[in-house]
């Protein structure tokens, strides 16, 4: 079997579960680690691979078919997922839902000029969920749509707080709230808003001597992560985080609720839901099948950026179509 040669960009929690994730898949191999901490400061799990500079990373293009970028949304993948586009396949899981169209744009022609296919934002949401609220808006054309997550730890989230100056250390659980909910599966078909059906719990460890107010204004006032909810942000210490915040579940639930018949006397409820005990492991393991995807559709002469939407989910998998037919059709 041809192996498909894996680089990762970014070794934190996403790019240490995207190594453990290959073993998984026995037809990827890992190549090597990309990371702008020091090189010879990281232990790599897998014998025989090397962490490298990041800045090495476009000397090994002959070497790597799929590039696993595993940077944060807020700051890494704006400038990382062109740049890289334009010298591997890549796969990312940039989830700024509100800056997708401009992401996609950028990735979109570095990616063509490169000749490489670059899958973005296919982590769980977006990426699973999307593929999920995609589904139930072709099957129910008349409805709503309801998108729950958590309660679980947001990576984007905690780590948009950790770049905030002051910061130390951070932990953002997101918290559906139950009422909301229940008036979804009811069928009473609420109209929400964001503040109405979720909250954002914080955890900071500040540096010494930080100012506290202007950390926790920051938080609240932050666009596109904490602006539009009800944010409750606690100060702690280092010990109290790593005691009681070491994991990274996560979760929530894509709900739409419609209506059919003649006089929409049918009632219809599609959920999709997801209780993850890592974030990082499962998030991992969906950028590794749409790297499976991103190599096979640029080995069939396809280029530039693409989402969840635009690839088969037979692209996904190991198995070819025949056992594709035969064991889950």
């Amino acid at each position: 079997m041809q192996k498909i040669r894996i680089g990762i960009a970014g070794y934190g929690n996403l790019g240490k579960s995207a190594e453990l994730g290959i073993r998984q898949n026995e037809d990827m191999e890992l190549v090597g680690i990309f990371t702008r901490r020091n090189p010879s400061s990281i232990k790599v799990a897998t014998q025989g691979v090397k962490a490298y500079p990041i800045d090495e990373a476009k000397n090994m293009t002959d070497k790597i078919d799929v590039m696993i970028l595993c940077g944060g949304s807020m700051s890494d993948l704006p400038k990382q997922g062109p740049e890289f586009a334009n010298c591997f396949n890549t796969v990312d899981g940039f989830d700024t839902h509100a800056k997708i169209p401009e992401y996609y744009s950028e990735v979109d022609k570095a990616a063509k000029a490169g000749k490489h296919v670059s899958v973005i934002s296919s982590g769980w949401d977006p990426g699973m969920f999307s593929m999920n609220r995609l589904m139930a808006n072709v099957i129910l054309p008349e409805g709503n749509d309801y998108t729950f997550w958590g309660k679980g730890v947001s990576q984007g989230h905690s780590d948009a707080i950790r770049r905030i100056e002051g910061v130390k250390n951070a932990k953002q659980y997101t918290v559906p709230i139950e009422d909301a909910i229940e008036k979804v599966r009811k069928g009473e078909n609420p109209i929400l808003t964001a503040r109405e059906k979720h909250l954002r719990e914080c955890y900071v460890v500040a540096e010494e001597g930080a100012d506290k107010a202007k950390i926790e204004e920051t938080i609240k006032n932050m666009p596109n992560y904490f602006a539009e909810y009800n944010t409750i942000v606690h100060f702690i210490s280092e010990e109290e985080l790593a005691k009681n915040h070491s994991g990274i579940p996560h979760g929530g639930f894509v709900i739409r609720s419609g209506k059919t018949g003649m006089n929409k006397e049918h009632s219809h409820l599609i959920e999709y839901s997801l209780k993850l005990d890592s974030n990082p492991d499962f998030t991992a393991n969906v950028l590794l099948a749409y790297g499976r995807a991103a190599y096979r559709l640029n080995r069939e002469g396809v280029s530039g950026a693409k989402t969840v939407f635009d690839i088969a989910p037979a692209y996904l998998s190991i198995k070819s179509a025949e056992e594709l037919r035969k064991t889950l059709l």
